[in-house]
């Protein structure tokens, strides 16, 4: 493993030692902080939303996630522990939020010409009318805009909320994981509720819950299991700009399989890493 480690980017299991105060990292956003009004859930269901619209945010548990990072290795996509090789994969999507799997790439112009005028004609609303170099959304301003709904809201007022709500989740977790391994980092975005319970799914020294076991099967939808044959596959995930490389097959044991050596991680090149921040169009 030794010759896949990239010796000249800094990584913060090299300094934890010498560290006068340990680093633990705080979250950038932990959900919209608010409950979904009921009348949305047709149209999230329709998206393929439907389940994940019933995560509530939870208490994080900021030192096992801080501790996760240390083990973290960007260039396999893995966490790298005593044990061996595991990850938060594609099964840990499908069956924590009933995400689909398989479907068209979440990616497009990464420059738009008038942003104020489509989020407006999507949501029915805009960050401020007068900006027009804004380059997402903020959930502070989706919970003012969208937690209070009208009694007699139109089906159109009831899909502009629904449009509002969903990301590309793993991508961007292993993305917000590659940056924080970073010894400078201070606070980690990405859907830290799914890191989280996937440490407590798969480490029984956490907590003693399994998707195999009986009470916990019975609770996930039949849907989630759709495509699963494609848990342990070799392929890019992609949000829009960021290219990650997912390597189910070096955690064949998570699935119950027999782990074989793998071959040598895909490089993305100059593609990992690279986001929007700070950069205009």
């Amino acid at each position: 493993m030794a010759s896949l480690i990239k010796k000249d980017v800094p990584h913060i299991c090299d300094t934890v030692n010498n560290m006068d105060l340990y680093r633990v990292l705080r979250d950038q956003v932990n959900g919209l902080g608010y409950s979904l009004d009921a009348r949305l859930m047709p149209y999230l269901e329709l998206a393929g939303f439907g389940s994940a619209a019933l995560t509530r945010t939870l208490d994080l548990r900021y030192d096992l996630i801080s501790a996760l990072v240390e083990r973290w290795q960007a260039e396999t996509h893995t966490f790298h522990l005593p044990c061996g090789e595991c990850t938060v994969t594609l099964e840990d999507v499908a069956l924590d939020f009933g995400l689909p799997i398989d479907r068209d790439a979440v990616t497009g112009v990464s420059t738009i010409a008038e942003p104020t005028a489509l989020c407006y004609n999507l949501l029915g609303a805009s960050p401020d009318d007068t900006d027009f170099t804004f380059l997402e959304l903020k959930f502070t301003w989706l919970k003012a805009n969208f937690q209070h709904l009208l009694v007699n809201a139109t089906k159109e007022e009831l899909m502009c909320p629904a449009r509002a709500w969903g990301s590309v989740v793993l991508a961007m977790l292993y993305h917000e994981l590659c940056r924080t391994i970073k010894p400078d980092a201070v606070d980690m975005g990405g859907c830290l509720i799914l890191l989280q319970s996937w440490a407590l799914y798969r480490m029984p020294f956490l907590a003693s819950i399994s998707y195999r076991r009986p009470e916990i099967a019975a609770v996930i939808r039949s849907s989630a299991y759709v495509d699963s044959q494609l848990w342990c596959t070799n392929a890019p995930i992609i949000s829009f700009n960021v290219v990650e490389w997912y390597r189910g097959d070096r955690v064949l044991r998570q699935f119950g399989c027999i782990q074989y050596i793998p071959d040598p991680p895909m490089q993305v090149g100059e593609v990992h890493g690279i986001n929007k921040r700070g950069k205009h169009g």
